[in-house]
């Protein structure tokens, strides 16, 4: 099983940690992941709102690239998945909207080859029962909540590997690793994270509101599986609030649950410590 691995931005800076326990977890479980040679910024940060020639432009060159290596591309972002899948699907779509692109890059691109979410590849292609038969560290009875967030499975015309309201594929895999997960409204509600330097009074409430319910649900932790859903919900929990809520990427607990030796070493660089919480349940 071999991908062509877009790292994107976020994962070469501040969730470094995240790129690490991707690459870690997918050798661990089979999955090859060869990165794409010479990528650049897929355009979801502000180039996809500010021209669309320069969002697709940017998006397309990636995935020109991963058609020249001949392979599906996997992406743990979900701003970047979202970015590729969308620029895809208006190419492969559209014979005048690949030319225009294709002049745009100066790159041959025919939208042969697919992009998907490391989510979707592990839960799909792994599978859960393979997935189970490799937990060594059971995560016994750590209450969680799984946040999916805004662009990981919306809109579901473009993304479509798992339900647009009420996605349960993060919480299958987390049960499958022995979590206690909970069940709550708030997994795709929006974090914010996109008005974080211009609204940040906006994004302070949303933040409070999602880990108020994570609260009432039980959890003593979130997951995630976006690096800017990582940080908002991090930086953005309410000032002087007592036992702020920790959050996972996902991949760093399938890592902790398989035996990877170097999984708590991800976990040091969190602006909210979890080292408590999983000291607590023997983890």
């Amino acid at each position: 099983m071999k991908y062509a691995y877009y790292p994107g931005c976020s994962l070469e800076a501040t969730a470094g940690e995240y790129d690490r326990s991707v690459r870690t977890v997918c050798a661990h479980l089979g999955i090859e992941l060869q990165e794409l040679p010479d990528w650049s910024c897929c355009g979801a940060s502000s180039g996809h709102s500010t021209n669309r020639q320069l969002a697709q432009a940017l998006a397309g060159r990636n995935l020109a690239l991963a058609e020249r290596v001949g392979l599906d591309m996997a992406v743990a972002c979900p701003a970047c998945y979202l970015q590729m899948r969308s620029t895809c699907r208006e190419v492969r779509d559209n014979s005048q909207n690949r030319e225009e692109l294709v002049r745009l890059i100066d790159m041959p691109y025919e939208a042969r080859y697919d992009t998907r979410h490391l989510l979707d590849i592990i839960y799909n292609d792994i599978g859960l029962e393979e997935l189970k038969k490799k937990v060594v560290r059971p995560l016994e009875a750590l209450p969680l909540v799984s946040y999916y967030g805004c662009y990981l499975v919306r809109p579901p015309e473009v993304v479509g590997f798992d339900d647009s309201e009420n996605p349960q594929s993060m919480d299958k895999l987390l049960a499958a690793l022995g979590a206690e997960v909970k069940d709550w409204s708030g997994k795709v509600n929006c974090c914010g994270g996109g008005l974080s330097l211009n609204r940040r009074e906006i994004a302070s409430r949303l933040v409070a509101e999602i880990s108020e319910m994570a609260c009432r649900a039980g959890a003593q932790a979130m997951v995630t599986a976006c690096p800017l859903c990582h940080s908002n919900l991090e930086m953005r929990q309410a000032d002087g609030k007592q036992n702020k809520l920790p959050v996972f990427y996902f991949t760093e607990l399938i890592g902790l649950a398989v035996g990877i030796d170097e999984a708590a070493s991800w976990m040091r660089k969190h602006l909210i410590s979890p080292s408590s919480l999983l000291a607590s349940h023997d983890l």
